[in-house]
């Protein structure tokens, strides 16, 4: 009697969903306190009481900065926010037509191909690019936004830390305290996620042995997608359809997401493939909302906040994700939308090179295998 060999079809993840890829000592969702840990810390407490340079330097070293080494890396941080004239000559050559995530991307492939230790990949060559990259990249947004405007390039101040010298560089005046303080929130808890999409990417690219700059602007490439860093543009485009002003907000909202629901609209700010009990950063980012609401008078844009949201809990039982409070926070600052994701970016360079050097200490090829599907071998 023979026996036939089987060989059971292998089990699909698509998305890669519930694969546990690698592990991590940068950052968790702690399901327990539905808290996103950065390092071990709440990134809530982080946004109550960190400055961004600081939780840069965290996510980097793994630890809080003393106030000696918090000093010293400010001062490199402050001593490289010039943009680089090669960079902006670059950037000028390309039409404002383009998104500003092509910019973002450019820019961060001409950074990396500029950088004097470029081939270099040892630890402290990437912390150093990490550093230079996080120091370069708000001159590069502030100057995209400006030049689509007919302005010219605003060039940084010193005296200002890293969140005020960047609305200063976009808006060419100083920011009120209270507009700070809501874009440093915003910054800290868009710094990192895991092994999002994005980041992903980065480990990715970085797995091969590419550099860092590499590595980066292909995240950035992950980024620009609407299912991803684009959403918080999406949330403003959604804003201006429904509208603000004349007639009842609140019934406007809930007749558009009736018809968006009806036509199968995909609906952006709402969900999270991680979370299970609504995602942990938006709280504090909607805090900082209602103090920009307040600051500038919106009562408006509140009511259609609320409205919209409330609409999407009755109707899908879904809750809103951080980029839903972010992008009218983002708007009324006076960020143009398309801006929006590039803030993304020059907040997530700090997460993604953290995970770039954390892929290099302990190297495998991610090279995952598929399950072909095609027709079986033929003649021609």
């Amino acid at each position: 009697m023979t026996s036939e060999a089987t060989t059971e079809a292998p089990q699909i993840h698509k998305g890669l969903a519930g694969v546990v890829a690698d592990t991590t000592r940068i950052s968790k969702v702690n399901a327990e306190t539905n808290s996103l840990l950065y390092r071990g810390y709440p990134v809530q407490d982080l946004a109550a009481q960190c400055s961004f340079e600081q939780v840069a330097y965290l996510l980097w070293h793994g630890e809080l900065p003393t106030n000696a080494e918090l000093a010293e890396f400010t001062a490199h941080e402050r001593s490289g926010r010039a943009l680089d004239p090669v960079v902006k000559s670059v950037i000028d050559t390309l039409p404002t037509s383009s998104h500003p995530m092509d910019v973002c991307r450019t820019a961060a492939s001409v950074i990396g191909a500029r950088h004097p230790r470029s081939e270099d990949s040892s630890p402290e060559a990437n912390l150093a690019k990490a550093k230079d990259l996080f120091a370069a990249f708000p001159a590069v947004v502030a100057y995209d936004q400006r030049r689509r405007r007919g302005q010219d390039v605003v060039e940084p101040r010193e005296d200002l830390d890293y969140s005020a010298n960047f609305l200063y560089m976009t808006f060419g005046e100083e920011a009120a305290p209270e507009v700070i303080e809501a874009f440093n929130v915003s910054m800290i808890l868009y710094a990192e996620h895991s092994f999002n999409a994005s980041t992903f990417t980065a480990r990715v690219i970085t797995s091969t042995l590419a550099d860092l700059h590499s590595a980066v602007t292909g995240a950035i490439g992950a980024l620009k997608g609407p299912l991803h860093g684009g959403a918080n543009e999406a949330v403003m485009d959604t804003f201006e359809e429904i509208g603000t002003e004349g007639g009842d907000i609140t019934r406007r909202a809930q007749a558009w997401l009736e018809d968006a629901l009806a036509t199968k609209k995909k609906i952006m700010g709402f969900g999270h493939r991680v979370y299970k009990k609504g995602d942990s950063r938006v709280p504090t980012m909607k805090a900082a909302l209602d103090k920009m609401i307040a600051y500038y008078n919106r009562p408006d844009l509140a009511e259609l906040y609320t409205a919209l949201e409330s609409a999407m809990a009755e109707k899908k039982n879904i809750k809103p994700n951080l980029d839903y409070p972010a992008g009218p926070t983002y708007h009324l600052m006076g960020f143009d939308t398309q801006t929006f994701t590039p803030l993304f970016v020059a907040a997530r360079i700090t997460g993604w090179t953290a995970h770039i050097m954390e892929q290099r200490e302990a190297n495998s090829l991610i090279r995952p295998l598929s399950e072909y599907n095609g027709p079986d071998q033929r003649s021609l």
